[in-house]
């Protein structure tokens, strides 16, 4: 059984618009060369990941959402801003890297295997 999706997009049109217009009325897209973005982007990631600093077995970090949908929605802005920045049509970016990763990852070795592709063809022949 799959999981099913939310029927709305992750990021609408709407949504991208208003994060742009954001950046331009304080004349941010100045500062906003790829450098700075990725590491912007990496800085949000890693608070993003600070959430999970000494949870213990608590993966899910209890009590942490609001923090987590805090750095989460940086991660997303700062990335949609170096794709714009980059020119880069992420809808089509993603749906590329889908067929790449299915490339590397074929169903059939590794399904319920968490193992690197570089290490699935190894672990199916030795199955």
């Amino acid at each position: 059984m799959t999981e099913q999706l939310s029927p709305k997009p992750v990021i609408s049109a709407d949504t991208l618009q208003r994060i742009l217009e954001f950046r331009d009325e304080r004349n941010w897209k100045q500062f906003h060369n790829p450098k700075d973005l990725a590491i912007s982007l990496s800085l949000e990631a890693a608070e993003l990941l600070e959430c999970f600093q000494w949870s213990g077995k608590d993966t899910e970090v209890a009590g942490k959402t609001a923090a987590m949908k805090e750095e989460l929605s940086d991660v997303v802005i700062y990335a949609l801003l170096l794709a714009d920045r980059l020119g880069v049509d992420i809808d089509t970016a993603v749906r590329e890297k889908i067929q790449v990763n299915a490339a590397k990852y074929p169903v059939q070795e590794s399904y319920g295997n968490s193992a690197k592709y570089n290490k699935l063809k190894q672990i199916a022949r030795s199955s």
